[in-house]
This record gives structure tokens, sequence and C-alpha cells, in this order.
């Protein structure tokens, strides 16, 4: 376990490498800068912007500096606004994209589960029917348009919820709704599928012949190995959540790393780009470590080679 955790550690930093190396190239490959001003800068003032911050180094050292930086924890100050650095949003936009994704984490597995679990033992039946209709369209509609359908009907029509802001519980019904529509479709849909295969497996008609209720060779037999599959796509899953929805954040003005994101991106604020880019990146990877990792405490059949 120890030598496989080694290598696969490796092997992130060396991904991590080649995420940064390819996200720094393209930022610079886009004609323009964070300094680019549409009604115009005087070339003396743009000069000296870009020797405050090395833009105006080659590319190479330009990026040799920001790796030096990051091993030592420093993300770098942001471009567009003065005294701020990319820490500084992480550091606050990190807990609210987290308690966001956490409540959704919350609502995306009490709910996806029992669908996939119900469709699965009412397979063919209206109740699957219903279930995985449901689960489609979640799968198809995008994010922000199930966000804006449900800002027009609950916040213009009805008007019951609030549309911005993390400031009550309320306030978390719609963004909760519309980020995890997706994630309660798709692990809805896989939980069903995967339950169905190893409900049709040798040992579980072992286990009915013997006897057993219905609940204990769903409970004590089949669920345990139908939950592999689910486990595997949780780990990205729950990373995209805790780090908070880019396209959701921004709708509702909720101020977590998407809010952040997105506006650094219409800014051409490089170092907040790469920042979130790498904290985000460097997130997922852990979140697949651990979900490896998670494998052999649910089916000890799986084991790993270095």
């Amino acid at each position: 376990m120890l030598k496989f955790i080694v290598k696969r550690i490796g092997t992130m930093l060396v991904a991590m490498f080649m995420i940064i190396l390819l996200t720094f190239t393209l930022m610079h490959a886009i004609p323009g800068g964070p300094f680019t001003n549409p009604k115009g800068m005087s070339e003396e003032v743009l000069a000296a912007m870009e020797a405050k911050y090395g833009l105006d180094q080659p590319m190479p050292v330009q990026f040799v500096n920001y790796l030096g930086n990051l091993l030592h924890g420093d993300l770098g100050p942001s471009y567009k606004y003065t005294g701020k650095t990319v820490n500084d949003f992480i550091a606050a936009g990190a807990p609210v994209s987290a308690k966001l994704g956490l409540v959704t984490l919350i609502f995306v597995l009490l709910t996806s589960i029992p669908m996939g679990i119900l469709a699965a033992l009412k397979n063919n039946r209206w109740q699957d029917m219903l279930l995985m209709a449901v689960a489609t369209i979640g799968v198809t509609i995008p994010s922000f348009v199930i966000a804006s359908v449900l800002i027009y009907a609950f916040a213009f029509k009805l008007n019951v919820l609030p549309t911005f802001g993390l400031d009550s519980w309320k306030s978390y019904i719609l963004p909760v709704v519309a980020m995890g529509g997706y994630s309660v479709s798709y692990l809805a849909r896989l939980m069903r599928s995967s339950l169905l295969e190893v409900m049709g497996q040798d040992y579980i008609r072992t286990a009915r012949a013997k006897g057993l209720t219905e609940f204990a060779v769903v409970t004590k037999h089949a669920l345990r190995n139908a939950m592999i599959p689910v486990i595997t796509v949780l780990g990205p899953t729950v990373a995209g959540l805790l780090t908070g929805s880019f396209v959701i954040e921004k709708i509702f003005a909720i101020p977590g790393i998407g809010y952040y994101f997105v506006n650094s991106v219409t800014q051409r604020d490089y170092t907040t780009i790469m920042g979130v880019t790498v904290f985000f990146a460097a997130f997922l990877m852990a979140m697949v470590l651990l979900v490896d990792v998670f494998y052999c405490l649910i089916d000890p059949r799986i084991q790993f080679d270095a």
C-alpha cells in the first residue's frame, strides 16, 4: 500500500507540473495581457507595470520564477486588485465553496443513491421509468439552464427564494439544486445499472436460495459491490463540488473560488487563473488518490500493485 501511494504521489507531481506548464503557456499565448487597456495606456506606464511584476522577462524566466514561488506556497499577487494576493482569494473563497459544496454533496448522496436503488429494485416498472426519465433530464440539461429556470420560477414568479449570496438557509436551496442536479442524475443512473448487474450474479441467487430476505440480500451482499463504480466517480465529483462550480457561483453571486476564477479570466489576471487552476488540480488529484485507497475498505479482494 505504501509503495502504491508513493508511486501515485510521484505521478501526481509530474501531472501537476504538466498542468502548470500548459496553463502558463496558453495564458501567455493569448493576445493582450493583464494591463491591456481598451482606452489606451501610455507605453511608459505599461512598461513600468510589466517590470514591476516581472512580465518584461522572457517566458522561461517567468515560469521558473513562478515555480520557485509556488514551492514556497506563494501563488503570487493579483494583477487587478492592488494589495491582494491569490492566496488571499483562495483563503476567502475556499471556505465558501467548501461549505456550499458540502451541502450539495449531502444533497447528492441522499438523493442519488436511494433513487438508483429504488429504480433497480423496481426495474421496468413505472417507478423505474419515472426516476430514469428525471435522471435523463438532469444529465442532459446544463447547470446554468437549471439555475435560470429555478431563478425564474422561485424568485421572479413565486418570490419565495433569494437569488444571491448565502445569507440564510433559503439561499442554499437554488444553488444546491442547480449545482447538484447533474451529479444526482448521473450517480442515480450509475447506481441503478451497477446494482442491476450485481443482482444478477450467482452469489446473489445463492443467498436467495438460502432463504435470506430481499432486504438482507440487497443490504448485506449486493450494495457493497454495487457501490464500487459509484465510488470511482465520487472522487472527482466531491472535488468538483467542494471547490465550487464556476458558473453557479457566478450566477448566484456567491464569493467562492469559482466566482474569483471567472472574474480573473475576464480580467486576464494571470496569477489568479494559475493559482485557482493549481489549487483545483491538486485537490482533484488528492480526491482520486483517496478513492483508490478507499477501494480496499469496500472490497478486500482489490489489491494494489506497486
